[in-house]
């Protein structure tokens, strides 16, 4: 049986090893945090994601798990109302996209695979050194072990890229946005709806999955370049941030603080990792360590499920799992681009008109779904 080591717990490490087991692989998954990460704000399965999650037989507990928002209110500086709508009148949609709490999509992969796959919490790889007979691989832990093959699903700064194609700047394409994210006391009340606050190039939200205590809080704001020297350094973070929305109103010295407080803290930039290939001899990549859309698209762990069903199909041959898939990566990734974000306006002028923009569509019927999100028809491996 064929040996395969998964770096990354989250949503596309978890979702490989279901694959892989089914064709028959012994599948062992390196995480470094010590337990997996529940909670966590909400995403989107949408498209041909739909149709992996389906064949994994996951659609009828993804369906009780949907969040279901039904509101999203966008404030003024002053903390007036600018326009409330719809959530598919943003992102388009039939009404059978899931939008689940990510911590939530993890849990329910882990619970689906742990009872056949290994999985080595608080640890990560340290050295890799591949030959004839497999790749070597040495832990943190000191553990030593060799694989048939190494998959990094380990996200937008993965360690086995870095180990294997070399520094996340040669692949990273920065958006020119960085956000926070984190949990605090719902002290407004909010339930299945979120609040979004704007200055040119700062945003604040509040985000309420439910009726529940908590909420998801989030700082986003243009900046230049990407403070790479921060990726690692919680506090640095916490600066960053606080000194962007000092001088800010509304709720956000209330958001600061609880920042500041949040042991759930995760800080990073809007980006893109974009690469001319995904394998190197028995090393794959797979999710955001491949090819990560950035938050904005709404695509991230759609493209990670679809990508990681289409490699476990493809594992005697890397190549056709990269041409499979490149065609709908790029289009998913051609959603955005560098400083392209309707919801974070740079100045006071495209403020205005985003918020005019929004405004025309609390009348108007909800967009259809974006052809990208269901542009690949999946492969049938049997």
């Amino acid at each position: 049986m064929s040996s395969v080591l998964i770096s990354g717990a989250s949503i596309a490490g978890p979702a490989l090893a279901f694959w892989l087991r089914r064709h028959g692989f012994d599948v062992t998954v390196v995480e470094k945090s010590h337990t997996l990460r529940g909670g966590g704000y909400p995403i989107d399965i949408r498209g041909t994601a739909l149709e992996v999650v389906s064949r994994m037989g996951l659609l009828p507990r993804l369906r009780e798990a949907h969040v279901n928002t039904r509101r999203i209110t966008f404030l003024d500086a002053d903390g007036t109302e600018a326009a409330s709508l719809r959530p598919e009148s943003l992102i388009g949609g039939d009404g059978t996209d899931l939008e689940v709490r990510r911590g939530d999509l993890a849990e329910i992969l882990h619970e689906t695979v742990r009872d056949d796959v290994e999985f080595l919490f608080d640890n990560t790889i340290v050295t890799m050194d591949e030959h004839s007979g497999g790749v070597d691989v040495r832990f943190r832990s000191g553990l030593q072990r060799t694989y048939d093959h190494v998959i990094g699903a380990d996200g937008l700064h993965s360690t086995v890229r870095a180990l294997t194609f070399g520094p996340e700047e040669q692949f990273h394409r920065y958006l020119g946005y960085c956000f926070a994210g984190f949990t605090l006391p719902n002290h407004l009340g909010l339930r299945q709806e979120a609040l979004m606050w704007n200055e040119p190039g700062r945003a604040a939200a509040l985000y309420a999955v439910g009726a529940a205590e908590n909420v998801h809080g989030f700082l986003s704001f243009a900046r230049a370049e990407a403070p790479f020297g921060a990726f690692r350094d919680p506090q640095a973070q916490r600066d960053l941030v606080a000194s962007v929305f000092a001088d800010d109103g509304w709720e956000v010295p209330h958001l600061v603080k609880a920042m500041h407080a949040a042991d759930d803290l995760f800080f990073d930039t809007v980006s893109q990792i974009r690469m001319p290939s995904w394998s190197s001899g028995r090393v794959a990549l797979v999710g955001d360590a491949a090819y990560a859309p950035s938050f904005l698209t709404g695509q991230g762990s759609s493209l990670a499920l679809v990508g990681a069903y289409v490699l476990a199909g493809n594992m005697a041959d890397f190549g056709v799992y990269e041409r499979t898939i490149r065609p709908f990566v790029e289009a998913n990734q051609g959603l955005v681009d560098v400083g392209d974000a309707e919801l974070f306006p740079g100045t006071a002028e495209a403020l205005a008109t985003r918020n005019t923009a929004l405004r025309s569509r609390e009348t108007i019927p909800a967009e259809a779904a974006r052809p990208e999100h269901s542009a690949l028809t999946l492969p049938d491996f049997g």
